[in-house]
Formats: structure tokens, C-alpha cells, sequence
């Protein structure tokens, strides 16, 4: 058996994170549970990537030069960020383990939720390393506060576009469909 033969009674009533958005193509629940695996996959590749860059980059600054001149705060950030981007890739990079551990369990929906949660997680966790990477690099360009200024509108430039719009979007048209149904 591999992953992609499921049982008969998975249903469209599933609520599950990565299932709320479904809508009534007809596709079966095989169809259904395949093609959400391949949004993981492919939405997983995309996000490792970026993270691993960003995690060597991340652990190649503690043996510059430079390194040994920040102060403590910037060390605490610093330490803070490694530890956040250290989590952010095993979070991402966790659905590939669920998928080589499991394959063949007959276990792809609970995989497939499983996997979207973990992919919400990394993306927080994502976002909180870009954000202290982004204040330790401009503590040391900047002086004063305007690091911290500048900081705070990306991040809310990255809750904006990372959570917010899909929410209004998913909620939009949620609105929408119970308009027609109406």
C-alpha cells in the first residue's frame, strides 16, 4: 500500500487547517488528499530553500570579525535568531520526515494536516528569524532607533501579507459562497 491509497470514508466535511478551502470540484478523496500533498510539497520547497540560506547565513556571522565587537543585546538577538531559524528549519523541513516515516501507512490525510501545521509554524518562525536577522544586521547599519522602527514595519508588512490577506481573502469568500447559496 502507498500513501495515496486511502480509505473510502475520508468525507468534504473535513475542517482541518489545509481543508477549509475546498471547494466542490468533484474531485474525490484520494484526489483531494493527493492534491494537497503536492501544495505541501511544493510550498515546502520553496519555503526550505529560503530558510537554509538564511540559516547559513545566520551561523557564518558568529566567526566574522565584527562578531566579537557587538554588544550584549545584539549577542542576545543574535543567539535568539539562530535558535529561531534553527526551529524554523526543522519545522520545515519536518513534512519530508513525516513522509519518508509514514509512507505506505495508509496515514496520507493525517500526514497531509499534519504537515500544514508544521508549514504554519515554520512560516511564523520563519518570519521571527528574518525579523531578528533584519534588526541584528541594522543595530549594526543604523544607529538609534530607526533599526527598530524599520524592523516593526516589516514585520507588519510580513503579518499583512503572510497572515492578514489570506484571512480576508479566505473570509471574503467565505462571505461570498454563502451569498450564492442564499
Amino acid at each position: 500500500m502507498t500513501m495515496t491509497e486511502q480509505p473510502a470514508e475520508l468525507t468534504k466535511e473535513d475542517t482541518d487547517c489545509c481543508t477549509r478551502h475546498h471547494d466542490d470540484s468533484g474531485e474525490t478523496a484520494r484526489e483531494r488528499v493527493n492534491r494537497r500533498w503536492n501544495e505541501v510539497l511544493q510550498e515546502t520547497r520553496v519555503t526550505q530553500t529560503g530558510v537554509q540560506i538564511l540559516f547559513g547565513f545566520l551561523l557564518s556571522v558568529a566567526f566574522t570579525p565584527l562578531f566579537r565587537e557587538l554588544e550584549t543585546f545584539d549577542r542576545v538577538v543574535y543567539v535568539t535568531t539562530v535558535v529561531l531559524g534553527a526551529a524554523a528549519t526543522g519545522s520545515l523541513i519536518a513534512p519530508v520526515s513525516l513522509h519518508r516515516f509514514l509512507s505506505g501507512q495508509r496515514m496520507k490525510d493525517e500526514v497531509v494536516e499534519t504537515a500544514c501545521r508544521l508549514m504554519m509554524c515554520g512560516m511564523v518562525l520563519l518570519a521571527l528569524t528574518i525579523g531578528c536577522t533584519l534588526l541584528l544586521i541594522l543595530r549594526v547599519v543604523i544607529p538609534g532607533v530607526l533599526a527598530e522602527v524599520l524592523v516593526g514595519g516589516v514585520m507588519l508588512w510580513f503579518g499583512f501579507c503572510w497572515y492578514l490577506l489570506p484571512l480576508w481573502l479566505r473570509h471574503r469568500a467565505a462571505r461570498r459562497a454563502r451569498a450564492e447559496e442564499a
